[in-house]
């Protein structure tokens, strides 16, 4: 294993070592002492180094400011964890405190999970980036006899970018119209990946594959699909051996919808509503139970936003990218054509020019400067979950994970945090020289 974020031993130990909360700490300056009096009040785990205290003064300001149960930040540097720790609470009713390693619903950063074994396959020429997808997938295994013709243009680069012709926002997401989708392939609940798939297949696209970008969920367990097909293991199983393990990463899984089949370690969830509904999916199925917990498909999110993993976990992986020469997940020529601006309409503004900001392959990427630098990130929303994963130009990269969604003002949780890690970052003034180890 090469260049990810530390020795896989190393991070085991460290795993081990930060089970531990440390709710107060002894630092020289009054700065530091407020610091210590904040993490009293509130619940904080894992290790403290008072040069990282902005990160600190982040995370428990946020909490508190915004009304957050529980929250998890890591960040790397030159591949290195170099800060981890756990904020709040993993579980209200029992005050179990979020631990530095806790799991929580990852949401929409499995697309670049997905995106990496996709562009996997493509190196290894199990398939191209321009092959239409329903020419690797037999089209008469998917495609309805009626059927809008220009899906059998759709490429996998196409879905990859989110430019296959399907716009929620001018139709609607179909991961949201579980009920019509079981009467629709004549099954009862709960709906699989597959019969979202064919349900999406039979409705007309919003526009010419290739010519725009529109975000779109079904893309991606298209791609679930493409994996299987080209590899002939389940989806799941090829992820964790050849995305995950590489890296060190042993605990991430796709998660499961009812609160009594959560992982062990994993966070509770807060929906930010307090709704409840009936469950589409999941061990209480047709109940009626708290929106977090059975009325979101979370089985059925599969490849486009199922997986359960932590902010150290995300970190491993974004580091595998840090040295491309020596990536183990993908070579270099794979990791600049999965961060490529798109060609035409997806990566170009109303007025033809390129975008500051343009959906890659799996990633959001915002170009910095004109030396061929950019920061790279996904974020992730489902009730009850607000993610976000950044790597940036500069050798740094961290994961922020929320259990519950939105504040109080219905502001979106990762938009909020995103600027204010950038600003910790910058107040840090002495980086450790060493990854965390024990």
């Amino acid at each position: 294993m090469r260049n990810v974020v530390s020795r896989r031993t190393a991070l085991q130990t460290f795993a081990t070592a930060i089970g531990t909360a440390i709710t107060s700490s002894s630092f020289s300056s009054a700065a530091e002492d407020a610091n210590a009096t904040k993490e009293a009040k509130q619940q904080v785990t894992g290790m403290t180094n008072p040069d990282l205290v902005p990160f600190d003064n982040l995370m428990t300001d946020f909490l508190h400011d915004h009304d957050v149960p529980g929250g998890a930040l890591a960040v790397t540097r030159n591949s290195q964890l170099i800060y981890a720790r756990g904020f709040g609470l993993a579980e209200k009713e029992t005050q179990r405190p979020v631990q530095p390693d806790s799991l929580f619903r990852l949401a929409s950063i499995s697309k670049p999970l997905t995106a990496v074994a996709v562009m996997q396959l493509v190196q290894q020429g199990k398939f191209g980036l321009d092959d239409r997808v329903f020419e690797v997938l037999p089209a008469k295994d998917w495609l309805p006899e009626k059927h809008d013709e220009r899906l059998r243009a759709i490429t996998v680069r196409q879905l990859l970018q989110h430019s296959g012709g399907w716009d929620r926002e001018k139709s609607f997401d179909p991961i949201g119209k579980l009920r019509q989708i079981s009467k629709f392939v004549d099954k009862p609940l709960p709906a699989t990946p597959a019969d979202v798939i064919r349900y999406t297949l039979s409705l007309p696209l919003d526009f010419d594959p290739g010519t725009r970008y529109a975000y779109y969920n079904v893309d991606y367990l298209i791609l679930g699909r493409l994996i299987e097909h080209a590899t002939g293991q389940n989806y799941e199983a090829y992820v964790k051996q050849h995305v995950l393990a590489p890296v060190g990463i042993t605990r991430m899984q796709l998660g499961r919808a009812w609160k009594g089949d959560l992982a062990p370690g994993e966070v509770c969830y807060y929906d930010s509503k307090n709704r409840e509904s009936t469950a589409i999916n999941g061990s209480k199925l047709g109940e009626k139970v708290p929106q977090v917990y059975g009325p979101e498909n979370v089985e059925g999110y599969e490849a486009h936003g199922g997986w359960i993993g932590s902010a150290i976990d995300l970190t491993r992986f974004a580091a595998a990218f840090d040295k491309p020469d020596a990536s183990p997940l993908l070579s270099a020529k794979s990791i600049q054509t999965m961060w490529a601006r798109p060609e035409g309409g997806p990566g170009l503004d109303s007025e033809g020019k390129p975008k500051d900001m343009y959906y890659a392959c799996g990633w959001s990427v915002r170009p910095v400067g004109n030396e061929g630098r950019a920061n790279t990130f996904h974020s992730g929303l489902i009730s009850g979950t607000s993610t976000l994963l950044v790597r940036r130009h500069d050798g740094l990269n961290w994961a922020v994970l929320f259990n519950t969604d939105h504040d109080q003002k219905d502001k979106t949780l990762s938009s909020l945090v995103d600027p204010l890690v950038h600003e910790a970052a910058k107040a840090v003034k002495n980086w450790p020289e060493k990854a965390i180890t024990a």
